[in-house]
């Protein structure tokens, strides 16, 4: 058999309650006695769990396997390796070619990022997301009992990103909270043309700018397609720093919205993507109501 390698691959970790509604059993969890939700859980077996914020998300990604294998999806979850047979049993009948998993009953699992070279880690559990953003893997927390509303794009996977302490680094960000609007503006005009440092999920979008030009490739036509979104609070002038960044790092995007503080909920609804990644709370909350959305916990709106 010939050795199997994730290094060629993207490689998304899904805790089991971000790729399914764990809410019920999460909360007999929260109370500490884990032998009441192992039990619970094991009396629940065979009934197949429904589907979680970030299910969407990963059965899109799968379908970019037609044809050859370019995404692997990997369970990192905090469960014992029993109540693991029902996320297993939870994955086959909704038909998600998902093998293998990583359970650590309760024990933080960010540590096995490393081996699995993982291209994003999705989790409802801030702590292990700040362990892994701190160890260099792309991540957010996904927010629980988030409405998962039909997308009219059945052969489209969409994503949207904010820019600042996201896709980028949060050095103008930090301008801004320290000294204003007007400060930022001109920090970031007189270094336009300067690229700014990459933030926690730049790894991710090369990644998907990578597949998107596979599945593009008309000698290798996919089903599946990629459509990428900068969905940011920037707007003109301070706009021009931010696409030259992409440009620098050869990085192409299909929409970029500079909407200079407006509300970003009713352009994500427009967009209709399959996931949001934002590092401020606020704009999660906002995003969560139209579609599934990850709070990157990076950068100094999370200092705290």
């Amino acid at each position: 058999m010939p050795k199997f390698t994730l290094e060629d691959k993207l490689v998304v970790a899904i805790s089991s309650r971000a790729l399914f509604d764990f809410e019920d059993e999460n909360r007999v969890f929260e109370t500490g006695d884990l032998a009441r939700y192992e039990a619970l859980q094991r009396s629940r077996l065979d009934t197949p769990a429904k589907p979680g914020v970030a299910f969407g998300l990963i059965r899109k990604l799968l379908a970019l396997n037609a044809g050859a294998q370019r995404v692997e999806v990997v369970i990192l979850s905090r469960s014992d390796p029993i109540s693991g047979l029902r996320a297993f049993h939870s994955c086959r009948e909704h038909g998600l070619a998902i093998e293998r998993g990583v359970f650590t009953r309760g024990r933080s699992p960010f540590a096995y990022l490393k081996p699995l070279h993982a291209s994003l880690f999705l989790s409802a559990n801030p702590d292990d997301v700040r362990d892994a953003l701190a160890a260099g893997f792309p991540a957010a927390r996904v927010l629980p009992e988030t409405p998962r509303a039909a997308s009219r794009y059945a052969d489209e996977i969409r994503i949207a990103f904010d820019g600042d302490a996201v896709l980028f680094s949060d050095e103008a960000e930090r301008v801004f909270q320290s000294d204003g609007l007007s400060a930022f503006v001109g920090h970031e005009t007189t270094r336009r043309e300067e690229p700014l440092p990459g933030g926690p999920l730049k790894p991710l979008l090369a990644a998907l700018n990578k597949l998107q030009r596979i599945a593009d490739d008309t000698e290798r036509k996919s089903p599946m397609h990629i459509r990428t979104a900068l969905v940011t609070a920037r707007s003109a002038p301070a706009h021009e720093r931010a696409i030259r960044t992409l440009m620098a790092w050869d990085i192409e995007i299909d929409e970029a919205m500079f909407l200079g503080g407006l509300d970003k909920g009713e352009f994500l609804r427009e967009f209709e993507p399959d996931f949001f990644f934002d590092d401020q709370i606020r704009h999660c909350e906002s995003a969560r109501v139209v579609t599934a959305t990850g709070h990157v916990l990076s950068g100094i709106a999370n200092a705290s």
